[in-house]
């Protein structure tokens, strides 16, 4: 019987232990897709407690915690830190199976050191122990970076944010680059004429520019993805229901701009024209800069209506949904393509049922002048666990080069997340040394190895083009 969580973890072959351990195991970690705040790296930030870095803002924890029966106070709620932490001691031994089991004892393995399973009984101990050490300044947000071997980092910011602590960050000369990704899907929401037109004058507050037209509109929102390139940003994130490939005309767009400025909500349709322009437009402007673009798809979101209302988006309470997809990618992506103004693509998608869907959509845009210039995107939000990620492993292998895959990423809030990477190439090497001792693959360790390598680091390097990694 093997130990819980050993250093083969995951590994089941010998072969598998070798290409973990001598190619995967330290390559560095570059997060290209990620929410960690920028204003805590800016700072610096120190945690007083495990609670604060590990349970405030993980929607994950959250949602076992409610399914486990404790009250929301314990949760998003006013309850003590040490109360907050104790109620999560009591869930983790019925998240048996759930990834966040394995997730949680790698964490307090790799950041601290601790070998116990957290439970009711061990809570104070490792609650203490922790504490102190995230007091430590070996246990500053800038140092956990360092602890993971990370080499790079894309957080996810919105076209209105000044990138300030972006700004700081670079001052500071830190070593690990943090850059910015150009999400801007509130800048495509016409759901509510409300919010919609708050945002435009957000917009016209952070470009200085007046918007009395949708020219002007246009106008503003380049100038902010200007801003963001000339601070180092050459990707591009958005998170959607679906794609929007509606066909439109100039002056429809226009018309459906005043109409929504006018205070007037849209119908469907107007929408949805909006929605299909502005991406088209995004996606336009990735490809004059040379950016790297991602849609992730299929999220249905903020289900509960009370409790959107009582906590905000976030919290909790989204689940996979059942869009159609495969059209209106294919006629997005060939849209740009037919006048070569298509950029690199990676394409996730939230429902398993879309992994042939994907995996076969991107062949459609390989066009050889890049390798894997389309990507389909690593097991994404409820598929980050050992079974979606080695169904998107396989998938991709199947339909696709798996050799050219850009790799892991984190899509966390949370500075301990780093060991998902870590998860999927454990998941990675176990399947790869199985099929090489079944006589599936040849027994050529050395190039599997370098494939390994390529998907752990390399091809993201590569593929996003990042230059300042080759010091």
């Amino acid at each position: 019987m093997r130990n819980f969580l050993d250093e083969n973890f995951l590994l089941y072959t010998e072969t598998a232990k070798r290409l973990y351990h001598d190619y995967a195991k330290d390559m560095p970690i570059i997060d290209y897709h990620c929410h960690l705040p920028p204003n805590q790296i800016a700072e610096d930030t120190q945690f007083e407690n495990l609670t604060q870095i590990w349970l405030y803002g993980d929607h994950y924890k959250w949602r076992a915690m409610r399914t486990n029966g404790v009250d929301e106070s314990f949760c998003t709620g006013n309850k003590s830190d040490w109360e907050k932490f104790e109620q999560w001691s009591k869930t983790v031994p019925y998240t048996l199976r759930n990834p966040l089991y394995h997730w949680t004892h790698l964490e307090l393995q790799r950041y601290f050191g601790i070998h116990k399973v957290l439970g009711p009984d061990t809570a104070r101990e490792i609650y203490e122990e922790c504490n102190e050490k995230l007091r430590s300044p070996e246990y500053s947000v800038r140092n956990l970076l360092r602890k993971m071997n990370v080499a790079l980092i894309c957080t996810t910011d919105d076209p209105v944010d000044d990138l300030g602590y972006h700004q700081k960050i670079k001052a500071d000369n830190f070593e690990i680059p943090i850059l910015p990704a150009f999400r801007p899907d509130n800048a495509m929401n016409v759901d509510n004429a409300e919010k919609f037109n708050a945002y435009v004058n957000k917009v016209e507050a952070a470009s200085g520019k007046s918007v009395s037209s949708y020219n002007d509109y246009v106008d503003a929102l380049k100038s902010r993805h200007d801003f963001f390139v000339a601070q180092g940003c050459n990707v591009s994130d958005h998170g959607l229901e679906e794609i929007y490939a509606e066909d439109y005309t100039e002056t429809e767009i226009n018309k459906i701009f005043d109409h929504i400025r006018g205070g007037k909500d849209l119908t469907l349709t107007e929408r949805l024209k909006f929605k299909s322009a502005m991406l088209e437009l995004f996606a336009k402007w990735d490809w004059e800069k040379g950016f790297v673009q991602q849609y992730h798809l299929g999220a249905l979101r903020n289900n509960n209506s009370r409790m959107m209302r009582n906590l905000g988006p976030d919290t909790g309470w989204d689940s996979i949904g059942d869009f159609s997809q495969a059209r209106s990618i294919a006629k997005f992506l060939d849209r740009l393509d037919q006048n070569n103004q298509l950029a690199k693509t990676i394409l996730y998608n939230l429902n398993p049922a879309d992994n042939e869907l994907m995996a076969t959509m991107i062949g459609n845009f390989n066009d050889g002048s890049a390798p894997g210039k389309i990507q389909w995107g690593s097991g994404w939000w409820f598929l980050d666990q050992k079974d979606g990620m080695t169904k998107q492993i396989n998938t991709l292998s199947n339909m696709g080069l798996l050799s050219r895959f850009v790799g892991m990423l984190t899509d966390s809030r949370s500075f301990l997340s780093f060991p998902r990477h870590e998860y999927f190439r454990r998941i990675l090497c176990g399947l790869l040394g199985e099929e090489i001792e079944n006589g599936e693959l040849p027994n050529d360790i050395e190039w599997v190895g370098k494939v390994v390598q390529d998907i752990c680091f390399h091809n993201a390097k590569n593929y996003f083009g990042w230059k300042q990694l080759n010091k």
